[in-house]
């Protein structure tokens, strides 16, 4: 097994450096050939150890959860750099079959049905509440934010992101008719009412987000400009003015794409506008990690654009804008991590240890993703109108 796992990283690590404590004591070193960053782990049982040459893209997480694996002398994003920083340059056999096997078998673990679509979002959205206050910005903005100057804080960049959103979707005039796909705890859907005038109605799949938002709504007193419903979006039945879906399109599931798309397309008014903002990748379709697909996103995708642009144009919609977001989602999560850990110990006592350096596991490796590993945001805006926005995009900057 030692010789196997010798094989498999004299391949795997071409820069920088692993060191790796066997069970038994014994060290092992892996140099590429390339400078980058060292670290150093620890396999405490030789039950990680084998389940790291069967499955590494899972075993790997389930072993740091469980603290069979540790890192020493370092950090859980040294080991990570280190590692996802070699992932892409890997040649060797059981990686690539890996690799293989999970793109296969991607649209079946992608087939999001109404009934996966809901246990799907329960498995993440439903966690408790007071989780997410201890690490998400005061509105609850659970996706990338918009940091117009580097000395932002949190709060300032997400209003800025819903901001920059609003703009696209144009609500020129009060009274505009708005559906929130995704609507989250209803940040987005308050903002658009309480700034712009807009009467919005979102919807989502979780049931404990959808009764943060209908409290918020009658907290806010906005209950007769904003409603939220316990819907999925293929049952929409009615037309808007404008159409919002943030952070939402990475559960759509890549072959429900032209269903998503042409479910926008009849729910929108003739001259309508609508803002889909997503993770994506920059390099080309591939497949989600078998951890993060376990454990975080059961369902989740981040596509390429060109998986996602064929689906609109069979939709008959015009794509008028699409603006892509490189860094500002590692900066998002970069504050994300750092107030986790401030309230690490709040966190632990909700749930446990397992659960801390699982989330820990998550939110390092989804910073650096968009560092090491060209993932992206894009915000694409869409209309059946050819004359729906101006030809120039400097309406979206004017005060």
């Amino acid at each position: 097994m030692v010789f196997l796992l010798d094989q498999v990283l004299k391949r795997f690590i071409k820069a920088g450096a692993l060191d790796v404590i066997l069970p038994d004591g014994r060290k092992r070193h892996y140099q590429g050939r390339l400078p980058g960053p060292a670290a150093t782990i620890h396999v405490r049982t030789e039950k990680a150890l084998k389940s790291l040459l069967l499955n590494s893209g899972l075993a790997f997480g389930e072993g740091w959860m469980d603290g069979e694996i540790v890192a020493v002398g370092c950090t859980l994003e040294d080991v990570l750099n280190v590692l996802m920083l070699n992932i892409h340059d890997s040649h060797h056999l059981l990686s690539k079959l890996e690799e293989k096997a999970r793109f296969v078998t991607r649209f079946f673990r992608q087939w999001n049905n109404q009934r996966r679509s809901r246990s799907n979002v329960a498995h993440h959205y439903d966690l408790n509440g007071a989780l997410y206050d201890l690490f998400l910005d005061e509105d609850r903005q659970y996706s990338c934010a918009y940091f117009t100057s580097d000395d932002m804080t949190l709060e300032e960049a997400q209003l800025a992101k819903k901001r920059h959103i609003a703009a696209k979707l144009r609500l020129d005039r009060p009274g505009l008719e708005v559906l929130d796909i995704g609507c989250g705890w209803g940040g987005m859907a308050l903002t658009l009412a309480k700034e712009y005038g807009a009467k919005v109605t979102g919807i989502t799949l979780s049931r404990e987000q959808l009764q943060v938002a209908q409290q918020r709504a009658r907290e806010a007193g906005l209950e007769g400009q904003v409603q939220f419903l316990l819907l999925d979006y293929r049952k929409l039945n009615r037309k808007f003015d404008r159409i919002v879906s943030v952070g939402m399109f990475e559960h759509v599931g890549i072959g429900q794409y032209d269903v998503f798309f042409r479910t926008v397309r009849k729910a929108l008014k003739s001259d309508g506008i609508a803002l889909i903002h997503s993770i994506g990748r920059m390099d080309c379709p591939g497949s989600t990690n078998p951890w993060l697909d376990k454990y975080i996103f059961p369902g989740g995708y981040s596509p390429a654009l060109s998986e996602v642009l064929p689906s609109i144009e069979r939709a008959g919609l015009w794509m008028t804008d699409c603006e892509i977001l490189r860094l500002h989602y590692a900066k998002t999560i970069k504050i994300w991590r750092e107030r986790f850990a401030a309230n690490r110990d709040k966190i632990l006592a909700l749930y446990d240890e397992r659960f801390c350096r699982m989330f820990e596991f998550y939110l390092t490796g989804a910073e650096l993703s968009f560092r090491l590993q060209g993932h992206m945001n894009f915000q694409i805006q869409l209309s059946p109108d050819l004359n729906a926005v101006p030809l120039t995009r400097d309406y979206l900057y004017q005060k």
